[in-house]
C-alpha cells in the first residue's frame, strides 16, 4: 500500500516541482475535518500511485510552508503541477472531488 508523502518545510520545493501532478493536505492532529479527509487521501495516496504524488504537510510542525501559502484554515488542499498551484479546496470534501481535481492535471 502506497502511503502519502509527508511533506515538510526541507522537501516542500522538491516535491512540488515534480513533473508529476502533486496534491498537498495540509492538516493537524488536533483538526477534527482533517480527520475526517486522513483516510481519504491514504486511498488517493494508493489510486495514484506513480501518476501523482499525494502528500501531507502537519501545518504545527512545519509552519513556514503553511504561512508561505496562507494556509488558514484546515484541511486546505493544494493541488501542484510544475511547481505552481492548479487548484485548490479548503474543507472536507468527498474523495470524489479530490480525484477529479487531480484527474485533471494527468493530462
Amino acid at each position: 500500500m502506497s502511503k502519502p508523502v509527508e511533506i515538510t518545510d526541507s522537501n516542500f520545493e522538491e516535491i512540488i516541482n515534480s513533473e508529476k501532478p502533486v496534491l498537498v493536505d495540509f492538516w493537524a492532529e488536533w483538526c477534527g475535518p482533517c480527520k475526517m479527509i486522513g483516510p481519504l487521501v491514504e486511498e488517493l495516496a494508493n489510486e495514484f500511485d506513480g501518476k501523482a504524488i499525494i502528500g501531507k504537510v502537519d501545518v504545527d510542525t512545519n509552519p513556514e510552508v503553511s504561512a508561505k501559502f496562507g494556509i488558514r484554515s484546515i484541511p486546505t488542499l493544494l493541488v501542484f503541477k510544475g511547481g505552481e498551484i492548479v487548484d485548490k479546496q479548503v474543507g472536507a470534501v468527498p474523495k470524489s472531488v479530490l480525484s477529479e481535481k487531480i484527474e485533471a492535471q494527468l493530462t
